[in-house]
């Protein structure tokens, strides 16, 4: 800031920096492996179970199949 103005490098205003701002978490929002909720699908046969919290789908095997589940 050489003229003291709070301006900073170009686009880098007041408030413009590395703040926590309104961001939507490390990893972001709404994708695989994101919160307890959601299902687990048995990609060989298209299953759906629903996510319990704690235990990856990767984890459990398909009900039907045998295969093991992905996240949905």
């Amino acid at each position: 800031m050489p003229r003291g103005d709070g301006t900073g490098p170009s686009g880098q205003g007041p408030g413009m920096g590395r703040g926590r701002g309104a961001g939507r978490g490390r990893m972001g929002g709404n994708r695989a492996g994101a919160g307890p909720g959601g299902n687990c699908v048995c990609p060989g046969c298209g299953t759906k179970v629903a996510h319990q919290a704690g235990v990856p789908c990767a984890a459990m095997n398909c009900p039907k199949c045998g295969i093991r589940m992905v996240r949905e």
